[in-house]
């Protein structure tokens, strides 16, 4: 039977339509504080439990109709986008680690920098390439078994140094002109990319001086060893051949395509493993992001209903119908897109939906174009960094194989720049 979804209305702001993250929320993260476990709860039980929660709640569609608009959700491009990165990630991640590329690299990066510049030397280049880059995705995707692999072998926290890549990668990801959400943000607004750079560093920089300050004097006392005497340079190769094209701002499909095939050649030559045995290692670390696989998935169907249920569009008006003044429009600005991504789990994503009621508000209250991207991409960028569901946490904790809630207390940039953001907004004199 033909369902037509497409020529069925969507519904109009409704408060209920927001409870499939309540739902969430409350059988993953609470029962987990409660139970002081973390791991009592998979995050794939909780998002299967709200996303049938969400489905259940959709009025006026068949189930049939309900179950094709979930995977509608799904099935998004940006959702889609992220699943090929997590495969070509877990292949190339995989491929490098059981050829010796990820020992080659620790051994490489605690030679060169200095014990107590260990952990802001791993910030400061996590910034640099997610400023290269443009995705805080591809960032993690690269450094993150590096990072883990330092952290195995000084005995630091992996939650920690996985809070220092995820820290740094959101660095870029908000300023990059090349990143999805400064290209989004900045058209939704009407501005100049270099109007929104300028306006965003005033607010970021701050806090990113007083993170690697930080991460100095919490590694002081650091003190690394090698492993081995001899370092096999050509083993760090598929790393190089990662960074440098992402450096010029090439597809990070690619990169992770050409990444993994120089692992595989690499490890051949080497006697790492023979073609089937490189095969055997792209399915293992492929199949070691299928959790991460599953919960992206979930979560881009649930919020979808979300969205055609009229969970954002009720929150949009409520807010918009509430604001008195410059500061306070500033305030629902930066709680709209807030919001927007606790609800989507994906930043570029929440720009999108609330891109034109925040030009509306900018516009009533005078605020300026730069000023409203800039709080656009920054809220969104804060929110995406301190959710334990969102991609990039969740990539982070498969590769140190812990749970996403337990990088949370590390997360001291992301943290930052939302205080950062946030104080922007209250000492602000004029827009």
């Amino acid at each position: 039977m033909s369902e037509n979804i497409r020529n069925i209305a969507e519904k109009k702001p409704n408060f209920f339509a927001l409870t499939p993250l309540i739902v969430f929320l409350a059988v993953y993260l609470l029962a987990s504080l409660i139970l002081n476990d973390f791991y009592k709860v998979p995050i794939t039980v909780a998002f299967i439990t709200s996303s049938v929660y969400a489905i259940a709640i959709t009025r006026k569609l068949t189930l049939n109709q309900r179950i094709t608009r979930f995977s509608r959700g799904a099935g998004n491009k940006n959702i889609m986008l992220m699943i090929w990165i997590f495969v070509l990630a877990g292949a190339f991640a995989q491929s490098a680690k059981s050829m010796g590329g990820v020992q080659e690299a620790v051994n490489i990066a605690i030679k060169i920098l200095p014990d107590n510049f260990l952990l802001p030397g791993m910030f400061l280049t996590s910034c640099f390439i997610s400023l290269a880059v443009g995705t805080s995705v591809g960032t993690i995707a690269a450094l993150m078994p590096v990072a883990a692999g330092i952290a195995s072998q000084t005995g630091i926290s992996t939650a920690l140094m996985s809070g220092i890549i995820v820290g740094g990668a959101y660095f870029g990801d908000n300023l990059s002109f090349i990143s999805d959400t400064t290209v989004i943000a900045t058209k939704s607004q009407g501005c100049e990319m270099k109007d929104k750079f300028s306006e965003n560093i005033r607010i970021v920089l701050p806090a990113a001086i007083i993170v690697a300050i930080l991460y100095f004097f919490i590694g002081k006392d650091i003190h690394a060893t090698l492993q081995n005497t001899e370092i096999q340079f050509f083993k760090i190769v598929p790393y190089l051949v990662v960074l440098i094209p992402a450096l010029f701002g090439s597809n990070v499909l690619i990169v992770l395509l050409l990444g993994t095939v120089f692992a595989g050649i690499i490890g051949i030559f080497s006697g790492s493993y023979d073609i089937f045995g490189w095969f055997a290692e792209m399915g293992k670390g492929i199949l070691s992001m299928s959790e991460l696989i599953i919960v992206t998935l979930l979560a881009g169907g649930m919020l979808e209903l979300i969205r055609y249920n009229g969970g954002m569009d009720y929150l949009v008006e409520k807010l918009s119908s509430k604001i008195s003044g410059r500061r306070a429009s500033e305030f629902s600005i930066a709680f709209l897109v807030f919001f927007a991504d606790l609800c989507t789990a994906n930043n570029t994503v929440a720009i999108i939906t609330v891109g034109q009621p925040v030009n509306k508000i900018a516009k009533k209250f005078g605020i300026n174009p730069k000023r409203a991207a800039s709080l656009l991409d920054t809220f969104s960028c804060f929110a995406q960094g301190i959710i334990p569901y969102g991609a990039q946490m969740l990539l982070a904790a498969s590769f140190c194989e812990i749970s996403p809630s337990m990088i949370l207390p590390y997360l001291f940039y992301p943290f930052l720049m939302g205080i950062c953001a946030i104080l922007s907004i209250l000492i602000r004199k004029n827009n």
